[in-house]
């Protein structure tokens, strides 16, 4: 039987993916269309050092974050107009990831993962701050809302995760894919259907999207070496993030990734996730300071 110290560096393993020593969140205006692509007022909204990831905005002018606070994560709520940030959650003995608001409320979702090795995903009274558990003995890492009754999640199984759909009115949850990432979203402009990536033979990610009425998955696109995240701009444009620079999937276009954003000038390295505000005029990264200094 493993160690509750080895299960909990092998848990984390899967929250803070590739070793970054330090992560932040930047913020910046976004305008695109079939024939363009522009970023403007890039800045940096976490200015924290330590482990600072995984945004969701739960609406246009907030963002929710995981951030390092005394030596763990906590939920941060960041208001744009007001260049401030405030905690959504009382400090626990763990720390708390992947939050997102719940549909059509102001209470936040998070992963809570406890110094036991107990990773559970609950529910975080807006007001109160109080916990309440959202699914039994399941250990989400990463999910997505389809509506409030329904979640999409990767769960943690073996040395792998599980794509599994839960019911939080009926208390179901039901494996659906084995083997697949963390990557998870509802498709814009979509009434039923949400997207997931699977790893392949080649052991890189494929796009899949999934009909939550039937359950079939259709594949999508295949990301490149190495990147694990997506995110969609509408119904059929993909963005990811690879080192300093965005690129962008058109499906309706020539099946190619194409370059759209060169962010090198902005001294960052690493970009991992990504998150699109609801009016599609604000994206927020995650990635690392490059230090010009080092050799």
């Amino acid at each position: 039987m493993l160690k509750p110290s080895l299960i909990l560096g092998f848990i984390l393993s899967f929250f803070l993916g590739i070793a970054q020593s330090n992560t932040e969140i930047f913020l910046m205006e976004l305008s695109f269309s079939d024939t363009s692509f522009k970023v403007s007022n890039f800045r940096n909204i976490s200015n924290n050092e330590g482990y600072d990831s995984q945004p969701s905005f739960s609406d246009n002018n907030t963002l929710l974050y995981s951030r390092t606070h005394l030596g763990q994560t906590d939920i941060a709520r960041y208001v744009i107009s007001e260049y401030n940030y405030y905690w959504i959650n009382h400090s626990t003995s763990g720390g708390e990831y992947s939050p997102q608001n719940f549909p059509k409320s102001k209470n936040v979702a998070a992963v809570r993962l406890d110094t036991t090795g107990l990773q559970r995903l609950y529910l975080y009274n807006f007001k109160t701050m109080e916990s309440t558990l959202l699914i039994d003995d399941l250990q989400v890492a990463y999910y997505s809302f389809f509506d409030k009754k329904t979640i999409l999640s990767s769960v943690l199984s073996g040395n792998n995760l599980d794509l599994v759909i839960s019911n939080l009115s009926k208390k179901t949850n039901d494996t659906l894919v084995e083997n697949v990432g963390r990557s998870i979203h509802k498709v814009p402009n979509s009434k039923e259907e949400m997207s997931y990536t699977s790893v392949n033979e080649e052991g890189n990610m494929d796009i899949f999207q999934l009909d939550m009425k039937s359950l079939e998955s259709f594949f999508v696109a295949e990301l490149p070496i190495e990147i694990q995240d997506h995110i969609w701009l509408d119904e059929s444009k993909l963005l990811i993030g690879s080192r300093d620079k965005l690129f962008m999937l058109d499906l309706f276009g020539t099946g190619d990734w194409k370059l759209v954003a060169d962010l090198s000038k902005f001294n960052i390295k690493n970009i991992t996730r990504l998150a699109l505000s609801p009016d599609g005029t604000k994206l927020a990264i995650v990635a690392e300071i490059e230090n010009k200094n080092s050799k």
